[in-house]
């Protein structure tokens, strides 16, 4: 169950719990959809595709988790975050999610619901929030625009885990013996490891591409500075 803990197989979690959290998924998605469409244009339509498609493939790579005995991948809900925005990036996570079910097998497809709520909602929502917060007290230099990356990685990737154990202990079906903080606790461990190396992709790729294309990162351009700053921008990352 931990090594798929983010990917929920079939039987994991009940129906009951499963469909409400599949009606939940999709109201968000929905709501995405409606709220995507004002962003999309000539420059963001194409960067969707490439951010889906490198999340999908960076997905596909397992790092080890040598102190929990699990491995992990990026869930890339702050990289798409930043790239494409909170609306148009959970839509980009769903897909994601959605092809690795019915075409790899890669968690329950009756249980899309329950990882489309954790990787695509709340890892993308908790992400461009901090986001947000932080792109506004510091520096839009590389420097700046890395630490924002990374601490969105990181903490969406743990809150997302405890989606989970909140959704596990809505509707498990193992009994865990009332250790429910046992679970919540190994998973907390478990993906700080998970979140720090996807913070490092993360950050990487981010400022990679606002070196190259500061016009490409949904969040600079988006998220305005609180106020006028003398130090240099990212509109040539330095």
């Amino acid at each position: 169950m931990e090594s798929l803990a983010m990917h929920i197989s079939n039987g994991i979690i009940n129906g009951p719990v499963a469909a409400i959290f599949a009606v939940i998924a999709l109201a968000a998605l929905a709501y995405c959809v409606r709220r995507g469409r004002q962003d999309l244009d000539d420059r963001l339509a194409p960067m969707a595709g490439l951010v889906a498609a490198f999340i999908f493939a960076v997905q596909m790579l397992n790092f080890p988790i040598f102190t929990a005995g699990v491995s992990g991948h990026l869930l890339g809900g702050a990289l798409a975050a930043m790239l494409v925005g909170p609306w148009v990036g959970a839509l980009c996570i769903a897909v994601v999610l959605v092809v690795q079910a019915l075409v790899f097998g890669d968690g329950g497809v009756a249980m899309l619901g329950l990882s489309i709520t954790n990787m695509a909602v709340i890892a993308v929502a908790v992400a461009y929030l901090l986001i947000a917060l932080l792109l506004r007290v510091l520096p839009r230099t590389s420097a700046g625009l890395a630490v924002t990356a990374f601490v969105a990685a990181l903490v969406s990737v743990v809150v997302a885990a405890m989606g989970f154990v909140l959704q596990y202990w809505l509707g498990g079906t193992a009994d865990l013996g009332g250790n429910l903080a046992g679970l919540a606790g190994t998973m907390a461990v478990s993906h700080l490891f998970i979140g720090i190396g996807e913070g490092l992709i993360t950050a990487t790729t981010v400022v990679t591409v606002a070196k190259v294309r500061p016009d490409l990162v949904y969040a600079l351009r988006a998220l305005k500075p609180a106020t006028p700053t003398t130090v240099p921008t990212v509109g040539g990352v330095r």
